[in-house]
């Protein structure tokens, strides 16, 4: 009588989250654009590559790529998802600017540093790095903007940060209907016990 209860709690403890990464994968499967459209788009000669964004970069991001990496990733990260120092992709408004990725805000904080702004610490002029020229500087501008603009979110496309989205909060789920599942089975286990105590109590108190 009292196992059929912890069978369901067993059945929906994997048919929930099951149901919820079918429908999630299901709708990422609809929402992203189809190949052939994307070939399309690409061929099409009314498409052109964002020349404009290109040419408004201060510098150039290929090098800025390899100068922060000498220079940036102790404090900004690896994939600058941040660390001592706040992220910079998605960057983080400190509140001293509108705009965090105005190219002209970035090269001054680049080269003047910065010192008990948005709660962080102190960011040394150049990054500590004395050596690096003007052009450096905005070498790295353009590299920090870039990479907000064509890899938001940590370097992760909408589709995959969507994917990640639906499967940690399965696994969320799945472990509390795990553990929800747990304790009906020893509450269960637990009146079963008093049952039996208080059935032997009024057997032994008739004789």
């Amino acid at each position: 009588m009292l196992r059929r209860p912890a069978r369901l709690s067993a059945a929906l403890a994997f048919a929930v989250p099951a149901l919820v990464v079918g429908f999630g994968l299901s709708a990422l499967a609809a929402a992203s654009p189809q190949p052939s459209a994307q070939a399309g788009a690409a061929q099409s000669p009314g498409t052109a590559p964002n020349t404009q964004g290109a040419a408004a970069l201060p510098g150039d991001p290929t090098k800025g790529q390899t100068l922060y990496n000498q220079t940036c990733t102790s404090c900004h990260g690896a994939a600058l998802e941040g660390g001592i120092g706040p992220p910079l992709n998605p960057i983080k408004n400190l509140g001293n600017t509108k705009n965090p990725l105005d190219p002209t805000y970035l090269e001054d904080v680049i080269t003047n540093g910065l010192n008990g702004v948005g709660g962080y610490g102190s960011m040394p002029p150049k990054g500590g790095n004395s050596k690096l020229a003007d052009q450096d500087v905005k070498d790295l501008a353009a590299f920090v903007i870039q990479q907000n603009k064509s890899a938001p979110g940590g370097h992760l496309s909408p589709q995959d940060l969507a994917r990640s989205t639906v499967t940690w909060v399965t696994l969320g789920i799945l472990g509390m209907l795990f553990v929800t599942w747990i304790l009906a089975r020893y509450n269960m286990r637990w009146i079963a016990r008093r049952v039996a105590a208080r059935r032997a109590a009024e057997a032994r108190s008739r004789v």
